[in-house]
């Protein structure tokens, strides 16, 4: 909670002004001061966190109006302030529903600064509650992934068939391609949901630090282990753990780690006691295994120890019109966000948005996306506001492996799309006649 609105209705005036003046030493504090009952209820539309009510006002009682509060507004919290100590009066005020009942005394200052602390905190735990509420119950959906496409559809089914079984799953596809999102969702759909789900970046971890992280090690086991440390294995016991990029791990811990999927247990560094464990495991990389396992640099028992069941996330630039839909709901959830209001892709926009092939795949349309709705005029997105700054489309072309005729096609389309579809400006870049790059757009090789 970034201000807590609250409501002073007293009316004296010495009194209420002391009140706002000492509750304001709180930047975070929004203080309004009412000189009665109705002049509080006529404005309560402002959604106060807090009032703080003078028992004895002329008119209509402070019980009175902690009624009319408690009827349309029961979340509110009222305090009750009076100058006479009465427990009974105090009691009767807290079972119709007053937060707290204060004396005018010496200690009123103080009593009224703790309450509204307490009252800031117990909201920011609601807030708190709320958020993770929300996100358990995305969690246990798959909408957050997102898309129509038969290639997404296919591994909605994939996901469906991990979940029901304890079935080790490897995730591939190029960066981007949203695989711990896949990881999450056969997590938090399958019988180890009540256990924690534990991510592992194997590639974000230096190498001399991976068994540690791992596996744990005990006090004292080597320089600079001045506690026992529990490893990642152990964290996930009854729940799943998520091998992030595999591929990066070396040859030397991949033997260690055969051992602890094979024998089911851990034994942290420094000790000689293993420790059973029971964890699901997914794994996720970008490399094609099967060709590490070739060149050497990859276990071939961890290989199909790993393999599992295989899913295979599809690039964003074979999704078919996945690209407009997750575009419009990473815009719909950044404006909803940052209260912007309801923000439009326009036709032309969409059109330059399938005519890109997305190296980064979804994670780089989430970024455009994001900046496109910044720089948006009028809730409109214009094709002006998509930009793509990545570098990746032309340095990594040569990474995929495919035709020469695919190759010329991308590198002619990715200076389309630079140059604003100027084919004289293009051929002249390129050394090629005009004619080549007309005939292949009326072949439907290159989109303009």
């Amino acid at each position: 909670m970034d201000i807590l609105k609250i409501f002073v209705v007293d009316d004296n005036e010495l009194y209420s002004k002391m009140a706002q003046h000492h509750l304001s030493l709180n930047p975070d504090n929004e203080v309004e001061v009412f000189r009665g009952g109705k002049e509080c209820l006529d404005n309560l539309y402002k959604k106060p966190n807090l009032i703080f009510l003078d028992y004895s006002l002329p008119q209509m009682s402070g019980i009175e109006i902690l009624r009319k509060i408690k009827e349309t507004h029961p979340e509110i919290p009222v305090i009750i302030v009076s100058g006479q100590e009465d427990v009974s009066t105090a009691v009767n005020l807290l079972k119709e529903g007053a937060y707290d009942y204060i004396v005018k005394d010496e200690n009123a200052k103080e009593r009224m600064w703790n309450a509204s602390n307490h009252v800031r905190e117990n909201a920011r735990l609601r807030d708190e509650l709320d958020k993770l509420r929300e996100e358990v119950n995305q969690k246990y959906d798959f909408s957050n992934i997102k898309g129509n496409s038969q290639a997404i559809k296919n591994v909605f089914k994939l996901i469906e068939k991990a979940a029901q079984t304890n079935i080790t799953v490897s995730v591939t596809g190029e960066t981007g391609t949203g695989k711990e999102l896949v990881a999450k969702a056969i997590h938090y759909n399958s019988k180890f949901h009540k256990k924690s789900l534990v991510a592992v970046n194997i590639a974000a971890i230096p190498h001399d630090l991976l068994e540690s992280e791992l596996f744990g090690h005990e006090k004292g086991a080597f320089t600079g282990a001045i506690n026992k440390r529990i490893g990642k294995f152990e964290e996930a016991n009854g729940g799943t753990i998520f091998l992030d990029e595999i591929g990066e791990m070396d040859l030397q811990l991949q033997a260690k780690l055969l051992r602890v999927l094979q024998e089911k247990e851990v034994t942290r560094i420094g000790s000689n006691q293993p420790i059973k464990i029971n964890a699901r495991i997914i794994v996720a990389t970008h490399r094609n295994l099967a060709e590490e396992v070739k060149a050497g640099n990859f276990r071939e028992d961890l290989y199909y120890r790993l393999l599992g069941l295989p899913i295979e996330l599809p690039p964003l630039r074979e999704r078919e019109n996945d690209i407009v839909l997750l575009a419009k709901y990473f815009v719909d959830d950044f404006a909803r966000e940052n209260k912007m209001g309801k923000i439009q892709i326009t036709p032309e926009a969409q059109k330059k948005m399938m005519n890109y092939r997305w190296p980064g795949n979804v994670r780089e349309l989430k970024a455009v996306m994001e900046l496109a709705a910044v720089m948006a005029d009028d809730g409109k997105i214009e094709e002006r506001n998509i930009n793509f700054n990545s570098t990746s489309s032309m340095d990594n072309l040569i990474t995929e492996e495919t035709t020469l005729k695919d190759y010329t096609a991308r590198i002619i389309q990715h200076f389309l799309d630079k140059y604003d579809r100027n084919v004289v400006k293009v051929a002249k870049k390129l050394d090629i006649g005009k004619s080549t790059i007309y005939r292949m757009i009326k072949n439907d090789e290159l989109t303009i």
